[in-house]
């Protein structure tokens, strides 16, 4: 039985979200599967991919195939490189104590170039945010200042008015 790494979709339309499985290459898409890996969901910014590192790298070590997609997800989360790594621990190459502090100093950049972007984007949003703030101030600013002279002259001379009244009394 041929076992296959793959992305099954769930959600709604226009509203994709992802479970990582391990199913048998026969099944449907949304099929049976064999074992829930993890979650991804590309609805955020940056994706927001959950996954059970180990539990994947068994699947890998005993011959499961991974879809081009699943592929690109797990050299992003770092599963394929535990894997290479655990092959160097087989063939006598590296310690499993350097293979996982390899592991966990490649873990540690990734999630510092993820929390990068996230400032970064969260920085890029709050100015485009005071930008329109400032925007909508402006043109607040400015239908007040056209409703103000309207009222004063509409006071002006309704005070012209009672005065001329008050004169001819």
């Amino acid at each position: 039985m041929p076992v296959r790494i793959r992305l099954q979709r769930h959600g709604k339309k226009g509203k994709p979200f992802y479970w990582i499985v391990a199913a048998d290459a026969r099944s449907k898409r949304d099929g049976k599967f064999l074992e829930k890996l993890g979650t991804y969901n590309p609805n955020v910014n940056p994706a927001e991919i959950n996954i059970n590192v180990d539990g994947t790298v068994t699947w890998l070590e005993n011959g499961a195939q991974p879809s081009d997609t699943a592929r690109a997800i797990l050299s992003y989360k770092g599963v394929l490189l535990k894997k290479h790594l655990k092959g160097g621990v087989k063939k006598g190459a590296l310690t499993e104590e350097q293979a996982e502090e390899k592991f966990q100093a490649w873990v540690a950049e990734k999630e510092k170039a993820i929390n990068a972007k996230r400032t970064k984007l969260n920085d890029t949003q709050a100015a485009i945010d005071a930008k329109a703030l400032e925007a909508e101030k402006a043109i607040n600013d400015a239908r007040i200042a056209e409703a103000t002279p309207e009222e004063v002259v509409e006071e002006t001379t309704e005070a012209k008015a009672e005065e001329a009244t008050k004169e001819e009394e």
